[in-house]
């Protein structure tokens, strides 16, 4: 199994990056490799639809070292831990996402990384102008 980290610097504190990627509300503004539906709360499972059909997704618990870790069920049954963190950096914050191939081929693996790229893109232009 490959792992790979996609980080982007956004020019905004990490709090706020963190408390606008946190909020599940926001995640079908930014996160269109993850929800592209808004996500429908069930305890503390959040059901959406994806690119990969309708999946569960758990979230670790709000705090205050900006850990969005997340466990996604896919169809399949099988759970895909997400590593997510918002750094500090000296220009603002930097999100580090790491994508595993989990039931991927090598051509799927480069398209989901390209999806977390164009998800941290969107990211940092929902954070800089909310709209």
């Amino acid at each position: 199994m490959k792992s790979q980290h996609v980080s982007r610097v956004i020019s905004a504190p990490p709090h706020v990056v963190y408390d606008y990627a946190s909020n599940i509300e926001n995640l079908p503004a930014w996160a269109e490799g993850l929800a592209q539906s808004e996500a429908v709360r069930n305890g503390d499972t959040l059901f959406v639809e994806s690119p990969m059909g309708r999946v569960e997704v758990r979230f670790v618990e709000q705090n205050r070292f900006g850990v969005l870790d997340h466990d996604v069920t896919l169809p399949s049954g099988t759970v895909v831990t997400n590593p997510v963190r918002v750094l500090a950096h000296p220009d603002g914050a930097e999100v580090v996402f790491t994508v595993r191939q989990i039931e991927l081929d090598d051509e799927e693996f480069a398209r989901d990384v390209t999806m977390v790229e164009a998800d941290l893109e969107r990211l940092d232009r929902q954070v800089r102008q909310p709209s």
